[in-house]
């Protein structure tokens, strides 16, 4: 009896000392793994952490999107297509920020006529392996597409023009067509779309008018914000849920009345008429659906061009309206 009960003594005490030294390693290994690798920690934290260990060269590399098929500066795919690590170590060494459009594959060769979503997926995912396992911070990249009405990509979905969508006046049926679009999107390896526009089409003569949802604040308002809750899967969401992706604002300013209708013309617009016509709707589309990114105008609003417009993308954007996003 005495026997059995030192045995369990000392039974219990191995057991407390290699659960004491399973901690220590536990412990350790906690310790050597980055703050801004540990999903765990609080986002805030996360990227300071990763901020501090960045070099200048890098943090730059994250501000690039690379578009394969109209890449200026050299390519990333050799000319079957695929992907090349002496060609992305050339023109990636510090890391790349994002990816535009890899449906589109190489843009020439035989790959020209761009990529199904099994090719589309499987480049995806090698070159998100390749910035994961071969750059020094390990930072993943994000992909974008097209979707105004439909991935704009071989073998998707080609739903009725944007136009046509905003004439509907449905948002359950927005709602439907674009959870089903967010997930052809998702399942290529989109993060994010260059979707939707919500510039107000009120001058014929502008040759993208057949990309906005109609000529009302109000109307375009309601269309928009469905738009957004189905590509990001809820009203204000804080992170994206499996099979939805970003959305983009497009284009924040005033694209559509520009002078004489031309394309990225200046437009000359006063203040109340902004607030009151054409800004409601991106307005909108912030507070009450959380869009998380936008894409400003690419004119000038009354003199100064909108990438450049403190007034617009700070005072207004940031300050006034909250928009927290990219």
């Amino acid at each position: 009896m005495y026997k059995n009960r030192k045995s369990k003594i000392e039974n219990r005490k191995t057991f407390l000392v290699w659960l004491f030294f399973l901690f220590i390693i536990s412990s350790q290994a906690q310790n050597t793994t980055p703050i801004y690798k540990n999903p765990k920690i609080a986002t805030d934290l996360r990227v300071k952490d990763l901020l501090g260990r960045m070099t200048l060269e890098e943090k730059i590399a994250q501000m690039w999107c690379h578009w394969e098929s109209q890449a200026n500066g050299g390519n990333i795919l050799n000319a079957q297509g695929e992907l090349d690590a002496t060609l992305i170590a050339k023109r990636a060494p510090n890391g790349l920020g994002q990816v535009a459009r890899p449906s589109e594959g190489s843009g020439t060769g035989a790959l020209g006529k761009g990529l199904n979503a099994f090719e589309t997926a499987t480049l995806a995912n090698k070159i998100q392996k390749y910035f994961v396992e071969k750059t020094r911070l390990s930072i993943p990249v994000m992909f974008h597409e097209e979707s105004l009405h439909g991935n704009q990509s071989v073998d998707a979905t080609s739903f009725p023009t944007h136009l046509a969508m905003g004439s509907t006046w449905n948002e359950s049926l927005l709602n439907d067509v674009y959870t089903q679009i967010a997930q052809e999107c998702r399942l290529r390896g989109a993060h994010q779309v260059l979707a939707p526009v919500v510039d107000l089409g009120r001058d014929p003569r502008w040759g993208r008018t057949e990309e906005t949802l109609g000529e009302d604040p109000y109307h375009v308002s309601r269309m928009a914000v469905a738009e957004i809750k189905a590509y990001q899967g809820g009203a204000n969401v804080e992170n994206i849920p499996a099979l939805h992706v970003v959305s983009t604002l497009k284009h924040f300013g005033v694209h559509g009345a520009s002078e004489g209708g031309l394309n990225i013309a200046p437009s000359f617009v006063d203040e109340r008429t902004l607030r009151e016509v054409y800004f409601p709707s991106f307005e909108a589309c912030i507070k009450q659906a959380g869009a998380k990114s936008i894409m400003p105008c690419y004119n000038e609003l009354s003199g100064i061009p909108a990438h450049s417009n403190q007034w617009l993308l700070t005072d207004l954007l940031r300050k006034e309206w909250g928009f927290k996003g990219t």
